[in-house]
């Protein structure tokens, strides 16, 4: 601090003696050159300074107060507190031959003090002490403001962690607890639950329409309803419970130490809380509702943490899968559970298989019922995995319901038409031609007529000698998209078959304007049709139609000769099934002399 700052700072003498306290005063002016020294002469007047008379005056300021010992030693040590919680240095004057020694002169020290000057003293001595002084005060107020800001900053950086803790263990968007939260109390209830008896449960939310509703009004109103439903959990769960968010628009409650009845109970009465929850939205007014999966806590039942969460979530993908708006109680015997754990074994090994080229082709042959003649076949994929052959219909729902079924159309309709393009063609044959089967996802496959349209360029390929499938409940509930696709894939020069034609549906008006080349009728009324005049009747009435339509029919699931001769005679087009020929690698026909003899004898 530059010497004209230092002279610049208040002092203030303080003694009963007015005649020294004047003589210290103009000391202090005329020989140290200080501007700001001024005299009290009792310790109430040294009080009063720092307690102005009106609240709008601020005190007078003040840095180093000189203090007489001719006050009461009491007095001094209440004064150098005092001035010390105001940040006023003090320095104490006293006798020479005074009792400010020894054990007094540390007591005056703790009290605030920073030096004892003893008279008599000479100028040469009180000028440079009370410099002095002044650079200790300076230095204390320095480190005082250093104190307080690393208080500040620890203050805040523990308010900072608290936060941070919170946040570990909580929602930031509801405040409710999260996840990883969630897991720590579950490991806790399961061990309660082995080990003292205690029953409870897991309940699983997942608010019905919230994509509707986030797409529709926007992200900020689909945190407004998540925070809304949060606070009915919060009004309705027990404290001695756990809600919480998971993630996304899904909740859940761990209930403990609860019996069977009481979880349905709330359960249930959530999903009426949730059900008649109101949400005003910027463009509407919203009911979503909500799904609710219960897994309970079974006394004495060995489960992970995982377990119970994974159970009490596929119940609730049940009770979605079965109109939302349900409590459903885990059972490891439902068809869904079922799937989503076939689901669980088939996603690798189908995504493994794609990385691998385990797949393969098989072909099952279609013979033209006039004369057995051959000359086309049903292309179906296999999977081969170690060592054994598994069949379309044991993986494609798996396929189907993890977004896989898109790259199996791609694989089958790229090798089905490079395995056709590889056969040589024998002059004077009919060129064999190969149906191929589309799922239903094709229809909305941006790559699939791209990938067709390159292959047959690339491989010279007839489009004539290719056939492709979908089923009737596929071209029906997407007729749009179907009769798209059908018509560009003719357009090409492929043909087109509808599969399973006559499964559940009660008008055939569509067939006017549906641009198929084949019927081929469903396999459940080709193979009682011997036995049950019904399924026989059907499948004349089906011919009839397809034939007044210009279109050729196929009876797939023939089984045995005599349903062969009688769709033979009946008028189908091509037969297909076992008794035919069993789906194998190679394109040959299979078929059983006694039908192609009979066959060519009739025609």
């Amino acid at each position: 601090m530059a010497f004209d700052q230092l002279c610049a700072m208040e002092i203030c003498v303080v003694d009963e003696d007015p005649v020294r306290a004047q003589r210290l005063s103009a000391l202090l002016r005329d020989e140290g050159d200080f501007t700001a020294v001024s005299w009290l002469d009792s310790q109430e007047a040294l009080r009063q300074r720092f307690s102005p008379a009106s609240p709008f005056d601020p005190p007078r300021p003040l840095h180093l107060a000189l203090l007489s010992d001719s006050l009461p030693a009491d007095n001094v040590l209440s004064l150098c507190k005092m001035l010390d919680e105001q940040g006023v240095t003090s320095v104490l004057m006293a006798d020479a031959g005074g009792a400010w020694r020894g054990a007094e002169a540390n007591r005056v020290f703790d009290a605030g003090a920073v030096d004892i000057l003893f008279r008599p003293w000479s100028e040469t001595e009180v000028i440079p002490r009370i410099f002095l002084a002044l650079r200790l005060h300076q230095e204390r107020l320095v480190r005082r403001r250093r104190e307080v800001h690393l208080e500040k900053e620890l203050a805040e950086r523990r308010v900072m962690e608290a936060r941070l803790k919170h946040r570990v263990g909580h929602d930031e968007l509801t405040g409710l607890p999260n996840r990883s939260q969630l897991e720590g109390a579950l490991e806790l209830a399961l061990i309660r639950a082995q080990n003292f008896q205690r029953s409870g449960a897991l309940l699983y939310l997942d608010v019905d329409h919230f994509k509707l509703l986030n797409d529709t009004e926007g992200h900020e109103s689909g945190d407004k309803l998540l925070t809304g439903v949060a606070g009915v959990l919060r009004r309705r769960v027990l404290p001695r419970h756990l809600a919480v968010r998971i993630g996304g628009d899904e909740f859940a409650v761990l209930l403990e130490n609860t019996t069977t009845e009481d979880v349905l109970k709330l359960a249930e009465e959530l999903r009426e809380l949730l059900h008649e929850y109101r949400f005003e939205g910027c463009l509407g007014c919203y009911n979503l509702g909500a799904s609710i999966g219960v897994a309970l806590m079974s006394p004495g039942e060995s489960l992970q943490a995982g377990e119970l969460l994974s159970r009490a979530d596929q119940a609730c993908h049940v009770a979605k899968r079965r109109g939302r708006n349900r409590v459903h109680c885990y059972d490891p015997e439902d068809p869904e559970v079922v799937g989503l754990k076939r689901d669980a074994t088939w996603v690798p090994m189908l995504r493994q298989a794609l990385r691998n080229g385990s797949f393969a082709l098989e072909f099952q042959p279609i013979v033209r019922a006039r004369d057995g003649a051959c000359c086309h076949y049903e292309a179906l994929i296999r999977l081969l995995e170690n060592g054994k052959m598994y069949s379309p219909g044991e993986f494609i729902p798996s396929a189907e319901r993890m977004g896989l079924i898109h790259q199996l159309d791609l694989w089958v309709v790229e090798a089905a038409v490079d395995r056709l393009a590889a056969m040589p063609l024998t002059e004077g044959q009919e060129p064999i031609r190969l149906s191929i089967n589309l799922s239903a996802y094709a229809l909305r496959n941006p790559v699939l007529m791209p990938l067709l349209e390159r292959k047959l360029e690339m491989t010279g390929l007839s489009p004539r000698r290719l056939m492709f499938e979908i089923t009737e409940t596929t071209a029906v509930t997407q007729l749009k998209q179907a009769r798209e696709l059908v018509e560009r894939m003719r357009s090409l020069g492929c043909r087109f078959a509808l599969d399973d034609f006559g499964s559940g549906f009660s008008t055939f008006n569509y067939l006017k304007h549906f641009p198929v080349d084949m019927l081929k009728i469903d396999g459940s009324f080709v193979v009682n049709m011997l036995k049950n005049p019904t399924d026989e009747l059907l499948v004349r009435s089906m011919v009839e139609l397809a034939h007044s339509l210009d279109k050729q029919v196929i009876a797939e699931f023939v089984e045995d000769e005599a349903t062969a001769r009688r769709l033979r005679e009946i008028g189908v087009d091509y037969l297909q099934g076992f008794y035919l020929g069993r789906p194998q690698s190679r394109m040959e026909s299979l078929l059983p002399p006694s039908f192609l003899g009979a066959a060519r004898a009739g025609s």
